[in-house]
């Protein structure tokens, strides 16, 4: 049968367990259809399961070590300092202007389509900033900063005295003016001259009889109402960094109370799609076209304030209302490309499900170790299978726009698990006398984060990001003291004493461990960490481990909000895969997935493409 179409609907996390246990009680209408009309299977996943790796690796149809994607952070190996691994800035001199750079490599599936002269709409697909060229149409994904260039920093307001700011926020302690207004400012990017903040000025004006406040700038709208409990407007600000120079952001608000403190949370800033001060679409206006047609939007790749629920400034409803808004935004975009698709290639994230799961999973879990400071909340037992139905419908939606020329997939990255325990990589390195700590410190909270009291004159290895460990390799690392001759024997030695920690008892916490060059292949893979840490179900490298921490003891409950994940073994965390034609689905990998599409288009994979198509 002829082919004109193909549509991929991403479904971000979805676990095949679950996906099976919904279908066979009849809870996945839509997915239930589309498996009567083809096949449905398992589809292994990358290494790591990470999902800018794992989409990567579908764009591109090569392993990681051919594009380039390892973690969310990389590191320096001058430094030992990490940076993001998925994007970076340059600038030749002071005088001219920042450029994004994409640190994704390889040839992606509409490279070859814009080739063959076969258009293709992308939305939202990881590692795409700044946007791709290519026939058609691009809205970037994860990848996409905030306006301060992080993953996505909030900024909580208080007049409380002796607030800390958590994870990845600001606090402003504010006071009251005499008329009881608050005279503040949000926080834009970093002057590129002196790298000092930007500001927007605001002014608060609680309303306490309504449960509100007014919040005035010089932003649009000028005037703008905060309820407590809801989200408010967008208010669109301009942070001037020169004379002639203006970044225009977007930001949210929401209330938590007024009186007898005031605690006001403000999301991350996004950029406006109507003027983004880096490339977010192909062509360029595409974003601002897209916001005329749908109304304004989400532009980061990180939406959902994960970081507000784990530091307790918005509460699980709040989050809840926050993922409502972004799912609302991804199906305007898919309608509307739905209703001008004619021909080529469609594909559309809902990056949502994940972000669900990882933070409501401890409530499929009444032991899980997050779950024992807080309330007990019954209520949140089935979000996890909520959020799955409205991926169903989005796979409805998709089902009713096609016909008999369309290939319609339906694909998750990966699955996932249980997050109850957290290894300390570089306390287990220092107990094995691998990583040492300067003037006799100890692990521990004195020992700090970004590795920065290793004594590099002793530390044969150490650990960074989400499981990936690095030899402090002579030549390589700036302080290196590992022989390349003594490498590969410390690395199967490492490797060997890794896969042997018994957690108190509970089993062991790490299934296996391999060389990079077990695991990839391309001209990538020198940027991989030295060694992959596949961990046990319920288990993942510590929070402290993946900023380069050496914490006290070697295996640590995990109590934080974000309960569950799936950055273990991969073979425990296969994706989901369904069409609406047969295939094969036996071996499934997600490399295979670009040489399907392209296939079924008529369009040969590219030369570096490792999979093979699954259609007959």
């Amino acid at each position: 049968m002829i082919i004109k179409k193909v549509i991929v609907i991403g479904l971000d996390g979805l676990e095949p367990k679950l996906v099976e246990a919904m279908l066979a009680a009849g809870e996945l209408p839509n997915l239930a259809a589309l498996n009567a009309r083809g096949t449905m299977a398992r589809v292994a996943t990358t290494n790591p399961a990470q999902t800018p790796v794992a989409w990567s690796t579908f764009a591109t149809g090569v392993n990681p070590g051919g594009h380039g994607i390892f973690d969310f952070l990389r590191r320096d190996p001058a430094t030992y300092l990490p940076d993001l691994a998925l994007n970076r800035y340059e600038q030749k001199n002071a005088l001219t202007p920042p450029k994004a750079v994409n640190s994704r490599k390889g040839t992606t599936i509409w490279d070859l389509l814009s080739k063959a002269g076969v258009p293709s709409t992308v939305i939202r697909c990881p590692c795409t900033y700044p946007a791709d060229s290519l026939r058609g149409r691009l809205l970037s994904g994860m990848g996409v900063p905030d306006i301060r260039g992080g993953l996505g920093t909030a900024t909580f307001y208080t007049t409380a005295e002796g607030v800390l700011p958590g994870e990845a926020e600001n606090v402003l302690t504010v006071s009251r003016d005499p008329d009881g207004s608050v005279s503040t400012h949000l926080i834009g990017p970093r002057n590129p001259k002196d790298r000092s903040d930007s500001r927007a000025q605001i002014r608060i004006v609680p309303d306490p009889s309504h449960d509100r406040v007014v919040i005035h700038s010089q932003g649009t709208p000028r005037e703008l109402e905060v309820r407590r409990g809801t989200w408010s407007e967008w208010l669109r600000v301009k942070f001037k960094l020169g004379m002639f120079q203006t970044v225009r952001g977007l930001v949210r608000f929401t209330l938590d109370r007024v009186e007898p403190d005031l605690a006001l949370y403000a999301s991350p800033i996004n950029f406006d799609p109507e003027s983004p001060p880096f490339p977010i679409s192909a062509p360029a206006g595409y974003a601002q076209e897209l916001a005329g047609e749908i109304g304004t939007y989400y532009t980061a790749g990180m939406i959902e304030d994960h970081a507000g629920l784990s530091n307790g400034r918005i509460d699980e409803a709040m989050f809840l209302s926050q993922c409502d808004l972004a799912w609302e935004d991804r199906e305007a975009m898919l309608r509307r490309e739905l209703d001008r698709f004619e021909e080529g290639f469609l594909f559309c994230l809902f990056d949502t499900p994940d972000r669900v799961q990882h933070m409501f999973w401890r409530f499929r879990e009444p032991g899980h170790p997050a779950n024992r400071d807080r309330p007990s909340r019954p209520e949140f037992a089935r979000v996890i299978e909520e959020t799955y139905r409205r991926a169903d419908a989005a796979v409805g939606e998709v089902l009713r726009a096609a016909d008999d020329e369309t290939l319609v997939i339906a694909l998750s990255d990966h699955g996932f698990n249980s997050f109850r325990r957290g290894v300390n990589i570089n306390t287990w390195l220092y107990e094995n006398g691998l990583l040492f700590l300067s003037g006799g410190m100890k692990p521990g909270e004195d020992a700090g984060d970004l590795l920065r009291h290793v004594d590099w004159s002793r530390t044969r290895a150490y650990a960074l990001g989400l499981g990936g460990i690095y030899l402090n390799l002579a030549g390589r690392e700036g302080r290196g003291i590992v022989p390349p001759s003594e490498a590969e024997t410390l690395k199967s030695t490492i490797a060997s004493a890794l896969t042997s920690l018994d957690d108190s008892g509970r089993g062991r916490a790490v299934r296996s461990v391999h060389p990079r060059e077990a695991i990839y292949r391309g001209p990538h893979t020198t940027d991989a960490p030295d060694l992959l840490v596949n961990f046990a179900e319920g288990y993942r490298a510590s929070w402290a481990t993946s900023m380069g921490g050496v914490p006290e003891g070697l295996v640590e409950d995990n109590t934080k909000a974000w309960g569950g994940d799936h950055i273990i073994d991969p073979a425990l965390v296969p994706g989901v895969l369904l069409m609406n034609r047969a295939f094969r689905g036996d071996g499934a990998r997600l490399v295979d997935l670009a040489p399907t599409i392209l296939g079924a288009l008529g369009v040969p994979p590219g030369p570096a493409m490792e999979g093979r198509s699954l259609l007959p």
